[in-house]
């Protein structure tokens, strides 16, 4: 059996369509996490999970698409979406750096509310904003990334395969 096909298919074809809804929403709540003190206290387990499963299916995703790869003819259009697919691993390895950062700063802040010596309001100011700012950019990046690999990915496919006339 061969880890690269479920049901018949490609992985890839199936896995991308997870992918696409998992990056964006992800970037969305570590997002409002960073930027929402209230939410990061409900949403940083969940959000670090999430941030794991998603390294683990873009790197997936990756994968299969390299062994599909090896199974299509050669195009101009397939060779694009490959070279700048494989970048997106790298984004979700950021994603998962700003989870990991939430939760540090979540345990840390937890910590320091039991022990009595909660930060500054400077302090907390100045970290949220930091946070946020590193929330926007990464979930920014990631999600244009992967707008652009899947609709290089989407041409690759479709560029030439059908016709813009119902037919008889």
């Amino acid at each position: 059996m061969d880890p690269f096909v479920i049901a018949g298919l490609p992985a890839h074809v199936l896995l991308v369509h997870a992918v696409v809804i998992a990056v964006p929403v992800l970037a969305l709540g570590l997002i409002v996490a960073a930027a929402w003190p209230a939410a990061r206290r409900v949403l940083w387990i969940p959000l670090l999970v999430v941030a794991l499963g998603t390294v683990g299916l873009v790197a997936y995703a990756v994968s299969a698409g390299q062994w599909l790869e090896e199974r299509v003819p050669e195009a101009p259009l397939i060779q694009e979406h490959t070279a700048i697919g494989g970048a997106l691993l790298a984004w979700a390895w950021g994603l998962l750096g700003v989870a990991v950062l939430l939760a540090a700063w979540q345990l840390v802040a937890r910590a320091r509310e039991r022990g009595g010596s909660a930060p500054s309001r400077g302090i907390r100011l100045t970290v949220g904003i930091v946070g946020t700012v590193l929330a926007v950019a990464v979930g920014a990046g990631a999600t244009v990334a992967t707008v652009l690999i899947g609709e290089s990915g989407s041409r690759a496919v479709w560029v030439g395969s059908f016709s813009e006339d119902p037919l008889e």
